[in-house]
């Protein structure tokens, strides 16, 4: 037992939240006057071990507090911040996300500032303002027509505009570096201005048909309270009209609106209907920034200067001093979903946070979550219904194709060309989506059957060819060249199975030769502005092909496009997840509402080995809402999540006797503590078993009392961390989304 005794008066004591992976704050002395100059929230420098690290004060600690006589105590080695840069409502968010989702609480607290911050730099840097030399050098401009936007635009200012609003706008960091070089302009450090702006009306709002009335009128009553909106609108319904009319009216309170997108391929179109709507201070907050522009966005919302932040999930833990709306758009996401180091979900994360707020948070998606409409059936979200199509747009109808009998030219059916042709002949866009890029995923001996297995996993390689032919295991990463001949019985028959997103942009270039294809995937936008170059040749009326991965199905308004393809959704249907139906009824409604949003009637064909399966026919015969419903009946008999609550213990090691035998014997201690309130599946292999050299398996544990759970899971986890092996891995995963 640790020796507690009473401090001595003059004792002056801290709690910090350290950046390890230890689940506790630890205490340091201060001298008197630190410890009056310290505030709650802010940065200290600090001794942990060997290391020199940075740390967010959690608790300044009375002196009369007991101490643990068996630990020395150390002297902080410096306060970096004089006030508090995470406020009261982000603490106790960090502390809750902490518990809820079994994580270290200073690595919680370190993921909920920006890098710079995270490295001791100093909060207050100099913003970068650029300012025109010289206002008679247009005609300096004739080869570069970006340049001579972006020093029109700096004319309107002649005091000088902060790089990150000309950033908003369009214009590149690098455009404004080559004017400098004429001469023409000179970036300037300047303090930043942290004094909030008004905020104007720049464009009328659109007269709301009825049911977006009544949404309109629910969410704006519930200002200044929480209350938690669930937004159930048909693809193109204008679920985004709803938002900005109620973000106008917590806008005009002076507030603060914090709005959540799935991935940052999504923030163009998103700050660009909010700026042509707003003349007011916003702010991106994604990975896609650099860390001098990410810790600038984040001061912004910190201080109250930003009044709209758009980010990604992170951005969930942003301080803002006057937050009056929370939006999550697409809820239904996966990518709201951390997957790896600390597990949480953005979704549940900001409903906490708008009961910590005291202010309303809306849920929007065509397609909800099986969760989200479990939370309305229960009355903890208001659900909210769109249920037509904004401007009198008609849903898209839907066409099977049955492979199995259908006339093909590499994996296209000859129905679905003729009709691609029919839409371009029109002037008209077409989207086709295949959920696989590279090449081709398999690639085979048509001499011996030996295929290209990646050596470290339980997987094929998948073949590409650009930018030069190789193998390549998207779940490990591991690149091996192509080998010339079969390794097996070394003859040239080496042949690809079945395609890729690459090697359908190939097919349909032969198809298709007078026709722009724009391929959309994560190896095409790789590179930084890439995504925004093709969304803004989508957006021209030329007739085209874009093809694509799950990028191109997220929430995208694409005006001209009328004819959507899903080349193989059949993956979907087979997986071992009791959720992979769910994500493929949802992505095929995502991907299907791309067509028909403007004022042509859209059309969508499914390719399919599996007509008569029964998701298909629900959502061609009724609607989303309808597979819900079953699906939600489904999981109650079922007994699954939502209708129980689980926790996911994943456990990785180069053995899987080890794995089997160490999980075994510790869900045995898990069931003489817990009895029968917990039932426990497990121990078994995960779906891929064996994943970058490493076997995997893991635990699930179902309840239908997560309170007791999280009690007795609490303590486990804590036996766990110290009695597994040192050379094994073992995380924890709290309302899991994947069983990979």
């Amino acid at each position: 037992m640790p020796n507690i005794l009473n401090t001595a008066p003059e004792l002056y004591r801290i709690r910090v939240a350290v950046p390890v992976h230890l689940y506790d704050c630890f205490d340091y002395k201060v001298t008197e006057d630190q410890y009056r100059q310290i505030e709650v929230g802010a940065r200290v420098a600090v001794s942990f071990g060997r290391q020199h690290v940075v740390g967010i004060v959690t608790e300044k600690l009375q002196s009369d507090a007991p101490i643990d006589s068996s630990f020395q105590l150390k002297f902080i080695t410096e306060i970096l911040d004089d006030q508090t840069i995470l406020n009261e409502a982000v603490l106790k968010l960090c502390h809750w996300s902490a518990q809820y989702y079994q994580f270290p609480i200073g690595e919680v607290m370190h993921a909920a500032i920006p890098t710079l911050l995270r490295q001791g730099k100093p909060y207050n840097l100099l913003a970068r303002t650029w300012k025109v030399l010289d206002l008679n050098a247009d005609d300096k401009f004739k080869r570069s027509e970006k340049q001579q936007d972006a020093y029109k635009v700096l004319k309107l200012h002649p005091h000088g505009t902060a790089e990150t609003i000309l950033n908003l706008s369009g214009i590149e960091t690098a455009t404004l570096k080559a004017i400098e070089k004429k001469g023409i302009i000179r970036c300037e450090l300047e303090p930043q201005n942290f004094q909030p702006e008004p905020v104007q009306l720049a464009q009328m709002p659109l007269t709301p048909n009825e049911d977006q009335q009544k949404a309109i009128q629910s969410m704006v009553k519930a200002k200044n309270k929480y209350q938690a909106f669930l937004l159930d609108g048909l693809t193109g319904s204008g679920k985004t009209e709803v938002y900005l009319q109620v973000m106008h009216e917590v806008l005009k309170q002076g507030k603060q609106v914090l709005v959540l997108v799935p991935e940052i391929g999504l923030t163009p179109q998103t700050i660009s209907r909010f700026q042509s709507r707003f003349h007011c201070n916003i702010v991106l907050m994604h990975s896609g920034l650099n860390d001098t522009k990410r810790l600038q966005a984040w001061q912004h919302a910190q201080t109250g200067k930003a009044t709209i932040i758009l980010g990604t999930r992170s951005a969930i833990f942003t301080p803002m001093p006057n937050l009056g709306l929370i939006i999550l758009d697409e809820e239904h996401d996966l990518s709201f979903k951390q997957q790896e180091g600390f597990r949480y979900h953005a979704r549940d994360v900001a409903l906490y946070r708008a009961h910590l707020e005291n202010c309303p948070i809306v849920l929007g998606s065509a397609t909800p979550s099986i969760d989200s409409f479990y939370l309305a059936d229960q009355g903890k979200l208001t659900h909210l219904k769109l249920t037509q199509r904004a401007g009198g747009a008609l849903m898209p109808k839907m066409h099977l194709i049955d492979l199995k009998i259908a006339k093909k030219q590499q994996g296209i059916s000859q129905n679905l060309i003729d009709e691609i042709k029919k839409r371009l002949d029109k002037k008209e866009q077409v989207l086709i989506f295949l959920n696989r890029r590279g090449y081709a995923p398999v690639l085979i001996c048509e001499s011996c059957a030996w295929q290209a297995n990646c050596p470290h996993c339980d997987a094929h390689f998948t073949l590409h060819k650009k930018p030069y032919e190789h193998l390549h295991c998207h779940h490990c990463g591991t690149i091996n060249r192509l080998p010339d001949a079969c390794p097996q019985c070394h003859q040239q028959t080496l042949k690809p199975i079945g395609m890729g997103t690459a090697k359908v942009e190939e097919t349909l270039q032969e198809l298709f030769p007078e026709h722009k294809i724009l391929r959309v995937d994560r190896d095409s936008t790789s590179r930084v502005g890439s995504w925004q170059k093709i969304y803004d040749q989508i957006h021209t009326s030329e007739p085209m092909i874009l093809l694509g991965t799950q990028m191109l199905a997220k929430g995208h308004h694409f005006p001209y496009v009328t004819l959507v393809a899903i080349l193989d959704i059949d993956s979907g249907l087979l997986s071992v997840d009791f959720r992979a139906t769910e994500r493929t009824a949802q992505l095929i409604i995502q991907v299907a509402g791309r067509a028909g949003r403007g004022e042509m009637k859209g059309e969508v064909y499914l390719q399919t080995l599996r007509p008569d399966h029964p998701l298909l026919n629900t959502l061609i015969t009724k609607d989303y809402r309808a597979f819900a419903k079953d699906t939600l009946a489904d999981r109650q008999i079922a007994l699954l999540p939502p209708c129980r609550y689980a926790v996911m213990i994943r456990c990785e090691s180069r053995s899987q006797d080890e794995n089997q035998t160490f999980l075994t014997n510790m869900t045995q201690k898990l069931r003489e503590h817990a009895g029968n309130l917990i039932d426990i599946w497990g121990p078994i292999p995960a779906p891929m078993e064996r994943k970058a050299g490493r076997y995997q398996a893991h635990v699930v544990l179902l309840s239908t009392e997560r309170a007791k759970m999280h009690f007795y899971v609490r303590e486990w986890w804590q036996q766990i961390l110290h009695f597994k092996p040192s050379n094994m891995k073992i995380t924890i995963d709290v309302d899991p989304q994947e069983l990979s």
